[in-house]
C-alpha cells in the first residue's frame, strides 16, 4: 500500500530521515520501532504530509503522494494520530466523532438557512455512526462526557474512533501507548486487531512497548539515526545483534548473556545433562 523510496528529511544540516526506504503492505499491522531521535515521527510526518521531504518519493497504491497536504491525504484514506491526542475538549465524545467527516452540508451559512432538512438527515446518520463506533470501542458510557475530561488512554481510543468515522485505508498511530495504563492499552490493541481483521484497516504503529508490538505487529521495522536498520518478525528483531546494540541497548544484551551463563552454571552445579530433565545426574536410583 505504502512505498517509501530513498526518503530524506533535513532540518538545516541535520538529517532526521536519512535515505530511508520501506514498504507497508496492504492489510498489515506494521510496527515501527527505534530509539528516541531515530526519525520515526519525522518519517510519519513526511508520509502524512505534515513535512515536505527534502528528497525521495512516497507512493500509495502506486500513486505518487509525495508532498501532498494532510487534507488531500485524508480524502485518500490516509490518516494519522499523534503522541499527544488532539481532541475538541469542550465538545462531548460523541460530538468529537461527528465533527470528523468533511464536506458536511451544515458547514456553510447558506445551507444552514436553506438546507435544514438535509442537515437533519446528515446529523441523524452521523449520530448513528458515532454511536456504532463508541459501541465498537466499548466506551459508549462516555458518549456525553466532555472530551477534555477523558484520561490519556480514553483520548487515544477517541482518536482511534475518529479514524472510523471516515473511509480510512491506512492509519499511522504515533505512540498509541504513551501514558496509557495496561488495561486501556489492551483495549486499544484489541480494537486495532479487530479493525484490521474485520474492516480491513492497514496500520503502521510507532510504539516503545515491545510486548504490545510483539502482540500486534508483523512485520516490525527498526529505525536508527534516520535509517532503516532491520525488518522482520518481532521475535527475529529481538534476536538481531544490530537492533540490540542500537535500540535495546548493550545493557539488555549483557543481561541476556549473564542470565544464560547463570543458567548453565546452575545446571552444571547439580550435574544436569541437557535433554534428560532436572533429575538427571543427581545420582539417585530409580
Amino acid at each position: 500500500m505504502i512505498r517509501v523510496d530513498n526518503l530524506v528529511k533535513s532540518f538545516g544540516g541535520f538529517r532526521a530521515v536519512d535515505n530511508a526506504s520501506l514498504e507497508i503492505a496492504t492489510g498489515s499491522i506494521t510496527g515501527l520501532i527505534g530509539p528516541n531521535g531515530a526519525g520515526k515521527s519525522t518519517l510519519f510526518n513526511v508520509i502524512a504530509g505534515v513535512h515536505a521531504p527534502t528528497s525521495g518519493r512516497v507512493t500509495m497504491d502506486g500513486e505518487d503522494i509525495t508532498g501532498l497536504s494532510p487534507h488531500q491525504l485524508f480524502h485518500k484514506g490516509l490518516l494519522r494520530t499523534f503522541q499527544i491526542a488532539h481532541e475538541f475538549p469542550s465538545l462531548s465524545v460523541r460530538e468529537n466523532l461527528m465533527m470528523v467527516p468533511a464536506g458536511q452540508t451544515g458547514e456553510t451559512l447558506w445551507n444552514s438557512w436553506f438546507q435544514r432538512a438535509r442537515i437533519r438527515e446528515e446529523e441523524a446518520a452521523l449520530l448513528k455512526k458515532a454511536d456504532e463506533v463508541l459501541d465498537f470501542l466499548t466506551i459508549s458510557h462516555l458518549k456525553d462526557e466532555k472530551a477534555g475530561n477523558l484520561s490519556g488512554g480514553q483520548k487515544k481510543l477517541l482518536e482511534l474512533g475518529r479514524t472510523m468515522m471516515v473511509e480510512a485505508k491506512i492509519v499511522f498511530l504515533d505512540e498509541v501507548g504513551a501514558g496509557v495504563n495496561r488495561t486501556l492499552l489492551n483495549t486499544i490493541g484489541d480494537a486495532i486487531v479487530r479493525l484490521n481483521k474485520e474492516r480491513g484497516y492497514t496500520f503502521c504503529v510507532i510504539e516503545h512497548d515491545m510486548d504490545f508490538i510483539g502482540r500486534l505487529c508483523d512485520p516490525v521495522i527498526v529505525m536508527a539515526e534516520g535509517k532503516v536498520l532491520a525488518e522482520g518478525s518481532a521475535a527475529h528483531i529481538m534476536e538481531n545483534e544490530a537492533v540490540i546494540e542500537a535500540y535495546l541497548g548493550t545493557g539488555l544484551k549483557n543481561k541476556v548473556k549473564s542470565d544464560e551463563q547463570a543458567e548453565v552454571m546452575a545446571d552444571e552445579s547439580h550435574g544436569a545433562q541437557p535433554g534428560l530433565g532436572d533429575e538427571a545426574g543427581t545420582g539417585e536410583a530409580s
